[in-house]
């Protein structure tokens, strides 16, 4: 939702600033790395339960995640590979960022509550991207999510900013578990409007995916 609407909003802001970037030798898998690297430095001031200061950082280093693809695009380096590493870091970057929360909570029996929600979060966050690549690797197209990447950044930002940390992570421990259903139900009634030939079941390969026995 973020993506579909959020993004045309700061679009000409954006532009600009990898325009700025590139002046200054950037390249897109350099910003890549540097929003990582930010990110990195974001989990060690989490686990350290400075929160507020953590949130204005990751703020900083969702921006990076913004400038990349746009400096790809207006600078005509787009590569596959560039696709690659932005949406493997990215993965990283959630993971840390996570790991860092449930590091700070694993040291207060009191905060039990937070560690099993992060926990929560973590295996919602990774099915929502496995489900999505998943699909496409089978050749079909996955739009549906409430709670995709952006909108998770946004939340745990307003959650670390504000300090309203526990009804954030109940919002995210359920919602990205949604999303995640959400696009396993999108794949089945796509794929049941596949036509199946008769007399020929679906087997899985060596790599797990169904092709026609």
């Amino acid at each position: 939702m973020l993506s579909k609407y959020g993004r045309p909003l700061f679009a000409g802001m954006v532009s600009r600033a990898a325009h700025w970037l590139h002046a200054r030798g950037f390249t897109p898998n350099g910003v890549t790395y540097t929003g990582f690297i930010l990110t990195v430095l974001t989990a060690v001031v989490l686990a350290n339960g400075r929160f507020l200061v953590g949130g204005f950082l990751l703020w900083g280093a969702a921006l990076f995640d913004m400038l990349d693809g746009t400096m790809a695009r207006i600078t005509n380096q787009s590569s596959t590979f560039g696709a690659f590493l932005d949406s493997t870091l990215d993965r990283y970057s959630e993971s840390v960022t996570f790991l860092a929360l449930a590091f700070y909570y694993s040291q207060d029996p009191g905060t039990r509550t937070q560690l099993v929600l992060v926990i929560i979060i973590l295996i919602g966050s990774m099915m929502v991207s496995y489900t999505k690549a998943r699909a496409e690797a089978l050749k079909i197209e996955v739009t549906a999510g409430w709670l995709q990447r952006p909108e998770r950044i946004v939340l745990l930002i307003a959650g670390l900013i504000t300090g309203w940390m526990q009804p954030v992570l109940w919002l995210l421990a359920i919602f990205t578990n949604f999303t995640a259903l959400q696009r396993i139900y999108e794949v089945y009634w796509r794929t049941s409007q596949l036509p199946h030939p008769t007399g020929q079941p679906f087997v899985k390969s060596k790599d797990n995916s169904p092709v026609q026995g």
